[in-house]
């Protein structure tokens, strides 16, 4: 496309440059440029909403277990399994779970309540699977109540 003035006669009148367009090429690059911050923006709050939807089920699994199982047995350990399943479940390392476990008045006799406290700090996508980097920018918690059955 020339540009400048034309006059009646559809001469061109003044500069005689012609602009060649490149709005493909500044469409693309400005695209991809925008385009894969946002992409990896929605990917880490997907990932943020899941470990949170992880962290609920891990807390609410662990105290259930821990509330039902058999005063003999080993409560802890399996509110511990039952949390880290949870946790495996939604695709998450179950090392990066923290736990804890209390009971008021005393674990395990009818009538107690017990409280279990799920933590995990979140990794962000692609950058926190590289070796010796350590971005963990949201911890996620939950916690849940349970009380243990007063008639077994």
């Amino acid at each position: 496309m020339r540009t400048g003035l034309t006059d009646p006669a559809g001469t061109v009148q003044g500069g005689g440059e012609t602009e060649e367009g490149s709005a493909a090429v500044e469409f693309v690059f400005l695209g991809v440029l925008l385009l894969i911050p946002l992409v990896y923006l929605i990917i880490t709050a997907g990932q943020v909403q899941g470990a949170a939807y992880a962290v609920v089920g891990a807390a609410d699994h662990a105290a259930k277990v821990y509330a039902s199982a058999p005063p003999g047995d080993a409560p802890g350990e399996q509110a511990t399994a039952a949390a880290e399943l949870a946790l495996a479940d939604f695709g998450f390392d179950p090392r990066a779970l923290e736990l804890q476990i209390s009971c008021s008045p005393e674990c395990g006799t009818p009538g107690s309540t017990v409280t279990v406290t799920a933590a995990m700090d979140v990794p962000l996508p692609v950058v926190g699977s590289v070796p010796g980097l350590n971005l963990a920018p949201v911890r996620v918690d939950s916690t849940s109540m349970q009380k243990v059955e007063r008639f077994g």
